[in-house]
């Protein structure tokens, strides 16, 4: 049997975005509160697994269109992120 580290097939990168600009990656627990959230609440986002500190695993069925404005609003509800910042997401390579 074939064994692979990568479980999906795209890497992503979870970027805070504070309101003068500054960046830092999202700490994981975040994400983790995030994909944890939706294996029960969104089945769109259940191909999703935090790797590290501002990392994350999709499959390609997983909207990016869609998981950026979801994770600013859950976020938001949790208290991680303030109303001035946001979120960057984007494919690493």
């Amino acid at each position: 049997m074939a064994y692979s580290k990568n479980m999906f097939a795209r890497k992503l990168a979870i970027v805070r975005v504070e309101a003068n600009g500054a960046e830092s990656p999202c700490p994981i627990h975040w994400i983790d509160n995030f994909a944890m959230r939706n294996f029960t609440n969104d089945a769109i986002f259940d191909d999703t697994l935090p790797l590290a500190d501002g990392l994350l695993e999709a499959g390609h069925l997983v909207p990016l269109d869609r998981l950026r404005p979801a994770m600013e609003d859950w976020f938001r509800r949790k208290g991680y992120l303030q109303q001035d910042e946001r979120l960057a997401v984007s494919e690493v390579f």
